[in-house]
């Protein structure tokens, strides 16, 4: 994760009481990326937070998903966490680079999206390398995202900042996420194959399909099902997974814990908990804020 990426003065510790990372997301997407921390980071600590109240972000104007980016990031920062993720890719997307540059004092605190991975993933570059766009082997990306995200334009434009002669072509999922939030999984399933239909009639052969919202790995299996099977899929928790672990291993100071996850939510804790057991396979105890 390297999201503007800030040197840091002086020398690391190995560890210190830096408290726990949080993770944000709008709603409950965010869960399949905790459990992928979870799996790689087992020992450390989380606080995850769903901003379930306004939930879904992807709707939403470039203006109002900062500003509850803003705040959600605020409330994790008030519980002690020195280092959120946004585990929402509408957020990452549209709100991340102003947050970091205008609001966010990195000797502080740091936020980190998941977008930064994908793009190292398809590039196979580090995002602090700014040298020219090189021919990578990678030429056609479906992109399968919120419609807010397909918006911002960010992932074609880093895309390409990075790799040459690359043709990107979105498909806004309009409806998905509410979907599955809904625990509506056969509407979800026919809304997966609509949109897929709707991009191939444009791009007939994708080299690589990205699911670009985080609560899309819970309808994987019907993506895979609804493209070419040559066409590679690329989902986001295990790579963010991986690239959190890189970062914890070079920022050592924001690591520690013993395995403990604090769930908040700022809707009906009790019917975000239940509904959580759609993304986790179990209930969660979510707490009211």
């Amino acid at each position: 994760m390297r999201d503007l990426e800030l040197p840091s003065a002086g020398m690391e510790p190995d560890a210190c009481p830096c408290g726990p990372i949080g993770v944000f997301d709008s709603g409950l997407g965010g869960l399949t990326v905790l459990e992928a921390f979870r799996r790689r980071l087992p020992e450390q600590d989380f606080i995850y937070f769903g901003d379930n109240a306004h939930a879904p972000y992807g709707v939403k104007s470039p203006g109002e998903v900062y500003r509850l980016t803003v705040a959600g990031v605020q409330r994790l920062f008030d519980e002690g966490c020195r280092l959120v993720i946004l585990a929402c890719n509408t957020a990452s997307a549209v709100a991340l680079h102003d947050l970091q540059v205008d609001w966010l004092d990195a000797a502080q605190h740091r936020v980190l999206g998941v977008f930064v991975p994908i793009i190292e993933h398809l590039t196979r570059r580090d995002w602090g390398d700014n040298s020219v766009p090189t021919h990578t082997g990678l030429h056609d990306v479906a992109l399968f995202a919120t419609p807010a995200t397909v918006i911002s334009g960010a992932f074609p434009r880093e895309l390409r900042f990075r790799a040459r002669d690359v043709t990107v072509v979105p498909q806004a999922c309009a409806g998905l996420v509410e979907a599955i939030e809904a625990g509506d999984m056969d509407a979800a399933a026919g809304l997966v194959e609509s949109h897929v239909a709707q991009l191939l009639a444009r791009l007939p052969r994708p080299q690589s399909a990205v699911l670009g919202c985080t609560h899309y790995p819970l309808v994987e299996s019907h993506f895979r099902a609804a493209l070419p099977p040559e066409t590679t899929l690329v989902s986001q928790p295990e790579l963010t997974a991986a690239s959190l672990a890189d970062y914890l291993d070079r920022h050592r100071r924001f690591r520690g814990g013993s395995g403990q996850v604090r769930y908040l939510t700022s809707g009906d804790p009790g019917a975000i908990g239940e509904r959580a057991e759609i993304f986790t396979g179990h209930p969660l105890p979510f707490h009211g804020i």
